[in-house]
């Protein structure tokens, strides 16, 4: 049972929530988009994205400032982009041929597990979605997290107040966030999103409500004999290097084909990358997973500071610190997520060769995420094909900077998020982009239509012709 005092605070903070939503449900399209303009522009306003950019870095310690105002911006502006002109309110979709009309519904009061390696814009994101739907929201925020978190908060409200909208649509569990209170947060709201720690994902689906958690992310790519190994390069270290590698979308690993692997590790090189020897990758090793654990003191800091920290002097001017690997699981850590650049260096024989590496890296972490593929144009789409019916994974990423695609981009079609289902391979409810879909309930009538019954010889045609040879 959790405490009677943390259940009375959480109680209060439903009951303002459950007002506010109250008011927000009689809204139309129109005012419904209001709100997700009013909450996107808090966090996009360039001066607010850059308190909160610096804010974020200050007290997480995670991360770098330009990048994260680079994100704060991007993802939101994208994600307007996706929502725009798309039904939220009152009636959707007819279909007058089977006599469906779909309406649009709020899920009702959403409690939201943010993390601290994106603690403005995953917030940002989620607020805005809920919005969409004229939902109501109370943020669980990460302690680190949690003063950028507030001072989002903060701006919101004060965009709110332009429109008249009630400031509790949109609340913050108060400090210090326990996990005490955010577990009290799930027992009572209406709908979670979580995205963070699988501790917190394994939290939300035990709650006893319904809930869109997010894998774990150890991203891997291939570069096939065929890539532009140069192209490839730049968009790996591109990836990597973004914002410090903080998205759980960023490239861990890299298989290389061997009929390529000397002129991509020599491409990587030239972007900026080291190539360690097996001593410093032992010193690197010792410092980065101590007792076998990814240790904080290296997450999503530079390749240079990583490597005073591990005592890699020739390193320090390093933009990704690579380390060649053979085997995957417990006794090869560096096969699994490493939240900073560095990068781990696979070879295979063959394209064949590199996806099994892969399947094998995923069966020990990061299953029903994401595998990237660079290829040439001739190539890539066959290949992509393969590993998409190959490999437990929700999204294959062709030629693009892995980080920056996943989660939606301007040259892509996947929907703006930053918060990605990995499917039952990765213990969700969901493999899409997490979306303004996943915050709407969906009411539909169904009007008599003229009977289509079908004969069953018909539906039973091909088995019986099998069976009955």
């Amino acid at each position: 049972m959790h405490g009677s005092s943390e259940a009375a605070t959480v109680a209060a903070l439903i009951a303002k929530a459950r007002a506010a939503q109250k008011v927000a449900d009689a809204y139309d399209q129109r005012q419904a988009d209001r709100l997700c303009a009013a909450a996107a522009w808090a966090i996009m306003e360039p001066a607010r994205n850059k308190a909160l950019a610096e804010l974020a870095v200050r007290d997480t310690g995670l991360g770098n400032v330009a990048d994260k105002i680079q994100k704060n911006h991007r993802k939101t502006l994208g994600l307007l982009r996706d929502l725009h002109g798309a039904k939220s309110v009152g009636v959707i979709a007819e279909d007058r041929t089977r006599g469906i009309t779909e309406i649009a519904r709020a899920a009702g009061v959403v409690g939201a597990i943010t993390p601290s390696t994106n603690p403005g814009a995953t917030p940002a994101n989620m607020i805005i979605n809920a919005m969409k739907g004229r939902n109501a929201i109370i943020l669980a925020p990460s302690p680190k997290g949690y003063s950028t978190a507030a001072l989002l908060l903060r701006y919101v409200h004060d965009e709110f107040d332009r429109l008249g909208a009630p400031h509790d649509l949109v609340q913050l569990l108060p400090s210090p966030v326990s996990k005490a209170l955010t577990h009290e947060l799930l027992a009572q709201v209406d709908l979670i999103v979580a995205t963070g720690s699988q501790a917190n994902i394994r939290a939300a689906y035990s709650s006893g409500k319904p809930a869109f958690g997010v894998g774990a992310g150890n991203v891997a790519v291939i570069v096939d004999a065929s890539a532009d190994v140069t192209a490839a390069a730049e968009r790996i270290v591109r990836s990597k290097t973004f914002d410090n590698a903080t998205s759980c979308s960023s490239e861990n690993s890299v298989v290389i084909v061997d009929s390529a692997y000397a002129a991509m590790t020599a491409a990587l090189q030239a972007q900026g990358c080291m190539l360690l020897n097996a001593d410093e990758k032992a010193q690197l090793q010792a410092v980065m997973f101590p007792a076998g654990k990814l240790s904080p003191i290296v997450t999503a800091k530079t390749a240079s500071e990583i490597a005073h920290i591990a005592g890699i002097e020739r390193a320090r001017e390093a933009q990704v610190l690579m380390v060649e690997e053979t085997g995957c699981g417990e006794d090869f850590p560096f096969s699994g997520e490493k939240l900073s650049p560095v990068l781990a260096v696979y070879r295979a024989a063959n394209f064949a060769d590199a996806a099994t590496r892969i399947a094998d890296i995923y069966a020990f972490q990061g299953a029903g995420h994401s595998v990237g593929i660079h290829a040439s144009p001739e190539r890539a789409e066959s290949l992509a094909l393969d590993l998409a019916t190959q490999l437990p994974v929700a999204r294959v990423i062709v030629n693009q900077a892995h980080c920056i695609a996943t989660g939606g981009s301007f040259d892509n079609g996947l929907p703006f998020s930053l918060s990605m289902g990995c499917g039952t391979w990765g213990g969700n409810s969901f493999s899409d982009n997490l979306t303004y879909k996943n915050f709407l309930n969906i009411t539909r009538i169904a009007r008599p239509i003229t009977a289509h019954m079908p004969e069953e010889c018909a539906l039973f045609a091909d088995y019986f012709s099998r069976v009955n040879q």
